[in-house]
């Protein structure tokens, strides 16, 4: 089954109430001496996480809850006036403080599980996590800075190289033997004057020294979500070829750099309005499909036209152009497609992915807000077109007042109109069957996500819901409390109330949940592992099982 599909959905919906269910078990609970105004969760595996209040830092072990230590900051980093910042980097076991001042920040470099102060520095300025990458296999930091790119040893600040010769922050890279790295740059948000002289570069060089072996450009705007942090690319090295899946494909010869094919669009999404207030981040995801790979064949997305857009067939050896579809006018986001047998489906307009930063005035307060939400975009539909020659197979009128999304699953294609799911044929878009979401009993569908691969879960309008595949019976429903859903892994679903109340769904049983009551302005992290919620709230750390 292909699943696409944000992992990160789950932020948007609104849930109401109903029935209060088992507590959620605490396994421990441990209080500070401190307020906790900042907080950090490392893995399971990693076994501790943070909380700071503007003076002092508290490390935690993750197993038992036990303090492995207290420190205040002025211990912490003796030249640091104040702390204005701080930014873990969980894998090399450190934490970066930052006073910043203009033109003269301090960065103090503490490890994570003592409390020692390692390294600290006035050489680089305007540092943020969007330019600092850590590289573990040579257990050093690749910082981005304006007129530079330089590579630190970890574990004493030691400058090893820099270069004047790759600009923009670094993002994804590939590690190759003798310590060569294959990387791409990228301009965080808000950070375009930051960086003089920038280009669209793909480059390949010796990490031992920096020296550059090669650089390519690249097409597109490479990106890393403003919140998540994800990366909306990929890159790839396989045998002596470079991949790069960036609003298409773009190959490179991994000795020389040299453009072996490209297939791949200029395209920036401005599909969703930027919220009121001081934005200081935003960003559009999601509003197009990822290129699909079928055998010798890539079909690619064409939407660097305003008005009208394409499907695109390429040889993936050689990038031949095979054929261009008709015309598919006036999409402004096509978050999905699928390449089924000899049909190419297109999922219209729906919900696409927004993330952004804001302050903005509530009352006489002035509010920041970290957001992620899902606007619909129109117009909508589902189009379907011939592997063979590109022309159109059949059209779907049903959908073009409305869509949320659709899913794969193999052969069967689900989509969710809003107020019903819908099974079509691939191949004639007839109905195989239709379901009113409302028999789950939490009202119209707001997003459909696939569970294995029989289960269609519905988050509604009031609540969860999961149907079968095959028919669209329903399986089970549950509701909540007014809250919104805050986090997804896996077969677990935790959903937030405005007052800080959180409940655990368990997707494997019958929608289940347990509870855990928090205050009000309590933050909450599901582990990765999803067996476990950290919730920070006032001088408290409390850890609780999800199952």
């Amino acid at each position: 089954m292909k699943k696409n599909y944000p992992l990160t959905f789950l932020f948007l919906f609104i849930i109401t109430t109903l029935h209060a269910q088992e507590d959620m078990p605490v396994v421990w609970e441990t209080k500070l001496g401190h307020k906790i105004d900042y907080n950090g969760t490392g893995t399971e595996h990693r076994g501790h996480s943070y909380a700071a209040s503007e003076k002092e830092l508290s490390v935690i072990n993750n197993e038992d809850g036990s303090i492995l230590w207290t420190k205040s900051f002025s211990d912490l980093a003796p030249k640091l006036r104040k702390i204005n910042d701080l930014i873990p980097f969980w894998e090399s076991n450190t934490i970066f403080l930052f006073d910043r001042k203009a033109g003269k920040d301090q960065i103090a470099c503490v490890d994570l599980e003592t409390g020692k102060l390692l390294w600290n520095s006035d050489k680089y300025q305007k540092v943020t996590e969007e330019v600092v990458v850590y590289v573990p296999e040579e257990d050093g930091f690749l910082i981005s800075l304006k007129e530079s790119l330089v590579f630190l040893k970890a574990r004493t600040g030691e400058e090893l190289w820099s270069t004047s010769k790759f600009k923009g922050a670094v993002g994804k890279y590939v590690l190759l033997p003798n310590s060569e790295m294959v990387l791409v740059n990228f301009v965080p948000g808000g950070l375009a004057s930051f960086f003089t002289g920038f280009k669209n570069q793909v480059a390949k060089f010796n990490l031992k020294n920096g020296d550059i072996l090669w650089e390519a450009t690249y097409i597109g705007r490479a990106e890393r979500k403003v919140i998540t942090k994800e990366f909306v690319y990929t890159l790839e090295v396989i045998d002596d070829k470079v991949y790069l899946k960036m609003n298409g494909m773009q190959v490179y010869d991994l000795n020389t750099g040299a453009t072996l094919w490209s297939a791949a669009f200029d395209f920036t999404a401005e599909v969703a309005p930027v919220p009121s207030g001081k934005v200081q981040k935003f960003g559009v995801y999601g509003a197009v499909a990822d290129p699909v790979l079928v055998g010798d064949d890539i079909y690619v997305l064409d939407m660097s036209g305003k008005k009208s857009q394409y499907i695109k067939k390429f040889d993936k050896h050689t990038g031949r152009l095979l054929w261009t579809s008709r015309e598919i006018k006036g999409a402004k986001a096509i978050p999905n497609m699928y390449v089924i047998g000899d049909k190419i489906l297109l999922q219209i307009g729906g919900k696409v992915e927004r993330q952004y930063k804001r302050r903005y005035k509530s009352g006489d307060s002035w509010v920041t807000e970290w957001a992620i939400d899902y606007p619909d975009v129109k117009p909508y539909g589902v189009q379907a077109f011939n592997t063979s020659d590109g022309s159109l197979a059949w059209e779907s009128e049903k959908f073009k007042k409305g869509i949320t999304n659709m899913l794969d699953y193999d052969d069967k294609v689900i989509v969710s109109s809003g107020k019903a799911l819908y099974s079509i044929d691939y191949k004639t878009g007839a109905d195989k069957y239709e379901v009113d979401v409302k028999n789950g009993g939490v009202g119209n569908a707001s997003m459909i996500v696939p569970y294995g691969d029989d289960v269609i879960v519905v988050v509604g309008d009031k609540g969860i819901s999961k149907f079968k595949v095959d028919n669209g019976d329903l399986i089970c429903s549950s509701k909540y409390k007014a809250s919104m859903p805050k986090d997804r892994i896996n077969e677990i679903i935790i959903m937030k109330t405005d007052k800080a109340d959180i409940a655990c769904f368990n997707l494997d049983s019958n929608c289940e949940y347990t509870e855990f009551k928090a205050r009000k302005g309590a933050t909450t992290t599901l582990s990765l592992e999803a067996e476990y919620v950290y919730v920070y709230e006032s001088k408290v750390v409390t850890k609780v099982r999800t199952k």
